[in-house]
This record gives C-alpha cells, sequence and structure tokens, in this order.
C-alpha cells in the first residue's frame, strides 16, 4: 500500500470520532469514547488509528459483558423479589378463614352489659366476663398479625415490581448499547480492510500478540497439571482457527471470555461471560508459577483474558477479524493470571 493513497482513502466517523456512550445507572458500566483525530495522512497515522480503535473495541467489549452481567443479576433479583411477594401475599391469603370465624362471633357476641343483666350470679358474670376479655384479647392479637402480615405483603409487591422495572430499564439500555458498540466494529473492520496485509498484521499484533506456532495438543493435554486441566486445554486448543464474534461463545465464533467460558463448561465448570468477573474467580497466581489451564488477563480494569498452554504460550480469541490463535502470554497489558482448578 501506497502512502498517497492513504490520503484519498474515506475512514468512517465512527472509528475516527464519536461521543460517550451514555450509561444508565442500573447498568453500573462506563463506555469509553470512539478514538477522536483527524483524518490520518500517512499509512502509519491510519494503521495507527485503527490499532487504537482495535484496543478501546476490546475494552468496550468487556464492559457489554460486565453489563450483561450486571442486568442478568438484576433479572434475578427481580424473580426473587416476585417469589418473596407471592409468599407474603400467600401468608396473608391464610389468615382468611381466621377472619371469617372472628366475624360469625362478633355478631353473636355479648356485650359486658347484657352480660351483667343475664347473669344469674356474681359468678356467671365473672365467667362471662373473662370469656369476653379472652374474645377481645384473641380478636386484637389476630388483626394485628394481619395488619403486619398486609403491610409485609404489600411492601413486597412494590419491591418486586420496583426491581422487575429496574432489570427491564437495565436490560433495554445494554440492548441500545450493544447497538452503539456493534456500529463502531463494523466500521473499525472496515477501516481495517483498507489496510494492507502487511498493515493488518502489525495492527493485530500490536493489539493481541503474533501468532506462534502451535503446540502438540497431545503433548499439552499430557503435560497438564490434571485430568480435568487436560480437558480445557483440549476443547481450547481444538478451537484455533475458529472466527472471532463479538459475545460468541460456541465453535461458530467466539470472544475472549467465551472461549474460556466454553473451554471451562467442558469439564462443568461454569465461568461467567466477562473477563472481568473471571478475573475475581480462584486463586491469584504470579507470573512465575504459571501452569497450563490458569487464566491469565490484560488491561487495568481488565478486559482481555486468555487460557495459559506452558511455554509462554496462550490460546485465546484475540480481537476482531483475528481467529482464535496461539501467542505469546506476555503481550502488552499483562494484569495477572487466577488459577481455577
Amino acid at each position: 500500500m501506497s502512502r498517497n493513497r492513504t490520503t484519498s482513502r474515506r475512514w468512517s466517523s465512527a472509528t475516527l470520532a464519536g461521543a460517550p456512550i451514555s450509561l444508565a445507572v442500573a447498568v453500573a458500566v462506563l463506555l469509553a469514547p470512539a478514538t477522536a483525530g483527524a483524518t490520518p495522512t500517512t499509512a502509519d497515522e491510519a494503521a495507527g488509528l485503527v490499532a487504537e480503535t482495535g484496543r478501546q473495541l476490546s475494552v468496550l467489549d468487556e464492559q457489554i459483558h460486565e453489563g450483561q452481567v450486571t442486568v442478568t443479576a438484576k433479572q434475578q433479583e427481580a424473580a426473587d423479589a416476585a417469589a418473596a411477594a407471592t409468599s407474603a401475599e400467600a401468608a396473608l391469603a391464610g389468615y382468611e378463614p381466621q377472619l371469617a370465624a372472628l366475624a360469625q362471633t362478633a355478631g353473636t357476641s355479648q356485650s359486658r352489659m347484657a352480660a351483667f343483666l343475664t347473669s344469674d350470679s356474681a359468678a356467671d358474670v365473672v365467667q362471662q366476663m373473662t370469656t369476653l376479655d379472652l374474645i377481645a384479647a384473641h380478636t386484637e392479637g389476630l388483626l394485628a398479625e394481619v395488619s403486619i402480615a398486609q403491610r409485609a405483603a404489600e411492601q413486597a409487591r412494590a419491591d418486586a415490581d420496583a426491581a422487575a422495572q429496574e432489570a427491564t430499564a437495565a436490560l433495554a439500555e445494554l440492548e441500545r448499547q450493544r447497538a452503539e458498540v456493534q456500529s463502531r466494529i463494523d466500521a473499525y473492520e472496515a477501516d481495517f480492510e483498507r489496510l494492507s496485509a502487511a498493515e493488518q498484521a502489525a495492527v493485530t499484533a500490536s493489539i493481541a500478540g503474533p501468532t506462534l506456532s502451535v503446540p502438540d495438543t497431545d503433548a499439552v493435554v499430557a503435560a497438564a497439571p490434571s485430568g480435568d486441566v487436560g480437558g480445557v486445554l483440549e476443547a481450547a486448543l481444538a478451537q484455533i482457527g475458529t472466527p472471532y464474534v463479538w459475545g460468541g461463545s460456541t465453535p461458530s465464533g467466539f470472544d475472549c471470555s467465551g472461549l474460556t467460558s466454553f473451554a471451562y463448561a467442558a469439564v462443568g465448570v461454569s465461568l461467567p461471560h466477562s473477563s472481568r468477573a473471571q478475573s475475581r474467580m480462584g486463586t491469584a497466581v504470579s507470573r512465575s508459577e504459571l501452569q497450563p489451564g490458569d487464566l491469565v488477563f490484560f488491561g487495568s480494569p481488565v478486559y482481555h483474558v486468555g487460557i495459559y498452554v506452558g511455554n509462554g504460550k496462550m490460546v485465546h480469541a484475540r480481537t476482531f477479524g483475528q481467529p482464535v490463535a496461539v501467542t505469546s502470554v506476555d503481550m502488552g497489558d499483562y494484569a495477572g493470571a487466577r488459577r481455577i482448578l
């Protein structure tokens, strides 16, 4: 690609400039603005802008995933609140037979004066007065219990309705942000395609490290510290060459945390589809203590994750437009590692 042609290219405004994506408080993540800057005048400037946008998109990718984790949690809160409301309303309904019986008793009960006038002896008066006192005490106690149950049911239903509204609003905001990020991804991929093969390779290496030779899967699995770790490595290495798909978590396409969650699911371990959430799981290990199967993380805050395979290498779903590959674990922004198994 000649430098002269670079100035005539049409670089998308979605990649080169943009306003921050707004955020509903309930989703609790903040999406960064798109790269801002003038139209590049050289091939190096163009490649640099594309690389920077690719890094930003990796961060946005993770923030969307973390937002999804938050939304899922809020949906569960809403479901739990609804169940609590149903339980409270059932408890209130349980008082209905007692209230019906009380209403019948109230219609036939004698007043204290009636008890005095109709009694044949002082002993009868005392007996009837005692009975009326017991009825009154029971009535007051029952009504107090009913009042408490009613307030509890009303509060539980109000909490459930509020939680449901919050979860719905958070989901709607997340979907809006997904659509906006997807438009940035489309613009990025179009700009990436305008680069020469050499420039594309340089951008990819800058974002996600150079592609390395694939280790022998059988040897990697045999050297794994446990059978389960071997299963994780085998599942991950089998996906080499699978395309990068934003939000992907199946063999038709992966993003970074989608690949790690898929590989661990192969041995029955559930990981959230979020590199940041995964970075809070398991046990922290130092760079010198890395073992095959450990999750390795990048960025501060974390925005990327891969699976260590040994000999300084990791397998990961690298970045937009690039398939699952093996690269060096010592690419930029290394942030630490966690041992899950």
